[in-house]
């Protein structure tokens, strides 16, 4: 809901509010629009005594031609560069005449029903609820424009923010240097910053320190968002857990390079941004022009983590992912990889999907090496065309062939990239990034292909297209196994070498819409060498991700909790691999490695040919458990028990939308002497209703379980895990 109102001495408040926040904004008598408050929801009524009553600090005061005004203790919803906010500002603007002073100042604002859609972005979809609020700032001077927009979404819990600029001058180029799309000052510093953060291989784990005085920020300029750190942040009160405390968040709808920044000032106030990362960006904007910024995301929360971890899930699941698959069961699928890495044939791959299907998997992925003359990393990735030697015959007898197992049949690309050992590059050694007259450096043996020019693209949707409509592909895993270096662009001019970054996820995702939607019915997985690319935007397009390549089931709890913070359980998809892992060689039994795997979408990496029956009888009880538990895991709502401090013991359960299954799992790392077995409380039950626990029979109230919990049992192994499947009871049963 948005709620306009003047008070008495005519000063402009919006209120824009949710089921149970408020975000208000204020706007002054010179027309600086200030954020006196973002929180829990509160009744819509004159607040501007907030930001009247901050009593004034030394320095800098008279600001604005008013006695004793100080703008950098104010809290500014879109801080401008130039005047007396010396704090970080929001965006920044070089001039033709060389100034970089911009001064915007509120214009008008309209609000509407609904939510436009992004141009040439993806972005969030409106719900049946959706309000809109476009602030217009303007800075006559420059003709400079600002239009920032708020969507409302009040069931959903949560607003979007978006910023467009325009270059109003007629004659004389902007050049844009930095464009946050959401930015929030708080009137307090009392936070720790909290983040996903970690590297290939242990991605999105939870980071969490106390803010002090100056900036503390994470970002990525990888090209992407990075295995580094997802582009998310939030700011939590000292005392904040899973059920306590206060989480201001903001999570980017973007693929790219990315900063989230927290600044404390001298007086004890947070200055908190979202944005496109400014290091070597900026964007030349003719008279004219405009640029649009991506969404960011804007979730408030004063129950703790897994209040905040519900509004972001139930707000991708209905209005971020493809809605073709929102609510659509996702298969279980087996990956080639790492049963068989480039060493195959079409006799082995189909041998593969024989097992597969008998121990009841429904997809068959063929991962790296069907195409060109690739055997090893050295070559062909950019030459679509089917080995048809090495797969025994034509993709379309392989794929067939793979039918009659009774698999669906999904393929891997890495459109992206090109082998400097192909066909491709041969041809159009232009097309990759480069930076002219210095070495093109590889990764992987490729080279990355500049997206930025809109001929890049148009092969890509060729090159992939000819491949998804020639054969009956279901599921494409679309891969990116290197990041950009050597920027550098044949394409673009000199003076715009440095929107070659942005350019490049916009031609990404031109890419992604066209396919996407000339192949409505393929299932897409993201993938950037694992969790690389692991973002909302990605999600905008493919409803499914890899979260990372480590495979091993303890290495994924920690990475798993952590992507849990934001996605909903039906994005991640999770593996069942061998023992030892493949990579960090650890053996964990079956039981444990199938519990991990089925913190979401359940898969295979495994040769299941050199399994003995007693294993592939064991791995089928699993598959046929989940497929059981499938609706409840990828669809109900998720609560974590244990594992925010990153210790010995994670536990998590599911609750279905009606509240009548519950799936609960517990792992333990590490197993310690003399110790006796201990309880696993539960939450979010109803304390009144009973609940059958499934192969004990035995019978327990909501209120027990939640506060006696369940026995874990005698713990003697590592990777020791547990799991309950509780199902309630009508009272007759009772």
């Amino acid at each position: 809901m948005i709620d306009v109102q003047k008070n008495t001495t005519g000063q402009t408040i919006f209120y824009l509010t949710t089921k149970t926040v408020s975000l208000v904004l204020l706007v002054t008598e010179s027309g600086i629009v200030l954020t006196p408050y973002w929180g829990g929801r509160i009744t819509s009524q004159d607040i501007s005594y907030v930001t009247g009553e901050i009593t004034r600090a030394s320095y800098l005061a008279d600001a604005d031609g008013q006695k004793d005004f100080k703008l950098e203790q104010l809290p500014q919803i879109y801080p401008a560069y130039g005047y007396t906010d010396l704090r970080g500002p929001a965006f920044a603007f070089l001039y033709a005449d060389g100034s970089r002073t911009t001064d915007l100042r509120y214009a008008s604002h309209r609000t509407y029903s609904g939510k436009e859609k992004l141009d040439g972005l993806p972005a969030l979809r409106p719900s049946q609820d959706c309000q809109t609020l476009e602030l217009r700032l303007a800075d006559p001077v420059q003709s400079m424009e600002a239009v920032l927009r708020f969507s409302v979404f009040e069931s959903h819990d949560a607003i979007t923010e978006s910023v467009r600029v325009a270059n109003q001058h007629k004659t004389q180029s902007v050049r844009m240097e930095k464009l946050c799309s959401a930015n929030i000052d708080l009137m307090d510093c009392g936070f720790d910053l909290l983040h996903l953060s970690g590297a290939w291989g242990r991605e999105c784990h939870i980071r969490r320190r106390p803010l002090e005085q100056g900036t503390q920020s994470v970002s990525s300029a990888r090209g992407a968002s990075g295995h580094g750190h997802n582009p998310f942040a939030a700011l939590v009160t000292p005392d904040t857990d899973e059920v306590h405390g206060e989480v201001y968040a903001l999570h980017l709808v973007y693929s790219g390079n990315f900063t989230v920044s927290a600044e404390v000032d001298m007086h004890q106030n947070t200055r908190f941004q979202i944005g496109i990362n400014p290091f070597d960006f900026s964007w030349l904007l003719e008279p004219g022009q405009s640029f649009q910024s991506p969404e960011a995301v804007l979730v408030y929360s004063g129950e703790g983590l897994g209040r905040m971890s519900q509004i972001f899930h139930h707000m991708y699941q209905d209005l971020l992912i493809p809605e073709r698959f929102a609510k659509q069961e996702r298969p279980v699928l087996l990956n080639s990889w790492e049963a068989h890495y480039f060493d195959f044939d079409g006799t082995a791959l189909t041998a593969l999907a024989a097992e597969a299907a008998d121990i009841g998997a429904e997809l068959f992925v063929l991962d790296d090496g069907w195409f060109g003359k690739r055997s090893d990393t050295t070559s062909s990735v950019g030459d679509w065309t089917p080995n048809e030697e090495k797969l025994g015959g034509s993709l379309q007898e392989l794929t067939a062939a793979i039918e009659e197992t009774g698999l669906a049949f999904g393929l891997w690309f890495e459109p992206e990239m090109v082998s400097p050992d192909s066909y491709l590059y041969r041809r159009h050694p232009e097309w990759v990034i480069q930076a002219a007259g210095r070495r093109i450096e590889k990764s992987r043996d490729e080279y990355v292909l500049g997206l930025s020019n809109p001929a890049v693209c148009e092969h890509i949707i060729t090159s992939v297209g000819n491949i998804l409509s020639q054969n009956n592909i279901r599921y494409v895993k679309w891969d990116m196994n290197r990041n950009l270096t050597n920027l550098g662009s044949t394409y673009l001019p000199a003076e715009r070498q440095q929107e070659q970054a942005h350019r490049y996820i916009l031609g990404l995702y031109r890419v992604l819409e066209t396919l996407t939607h000339q192949f409505p019915d393929v299932l897409f997985e993201g993938c950037a060498g694992g969790g690389g690319r692991f973002d909302p935007g990605i999600l905008y397009y493919m409803p499914q991700m890899w979260p990372s390549d480590d495979t091993d089931a303890v290495e994924r709890l920690a990475i798993q909790y952590g992507v849990s913070l934001l996605y909903p359980p039906s994005v991640m998809e999770r593996h069942i691999s061998a023992a030892p892992n493949h990579q960090v060689a650890r053996r964990e039994p079956l039981e444990t490695r199938a519990a991990v795997a089925m913190w979401g979408n359940l898969g295979l990496e495994l040769n299941l040919v050199r399994m003995d029956k007693a294993e592939k009888a064991a791995l089928a009880e699993e598959i046929a458990f989940y497929k059981k538990v499938r609706p409840l895991v990828q669809f109900g709502d998720l609560y974590r028990l244990k594992g925010l401090d990153g210790g010995n013991q994670y536990a998590w359960m599911f609750q279905s939308q009606d509240q009548k299954t519950v799936l609960v799992s517990f792992v333990q790392i590490q197993a310690s002497p003399n110790t006796v077995s201990k309880r696993l409380r539960l939450r979010h039950l109803d304390p009144d209703a009973w609940y059958r626990i499934e192969g004990s029979g035995a019978v327990r109230s909501g209120r027990e379980m939640m506060h006696i919990g369940l026995d874990t049992g005698k713990i003697r192994t590592d990777a020791y895990s547990r799991r309950w499947l509780l199902t309630r009871m009508d009272r007759a049963s009772c």
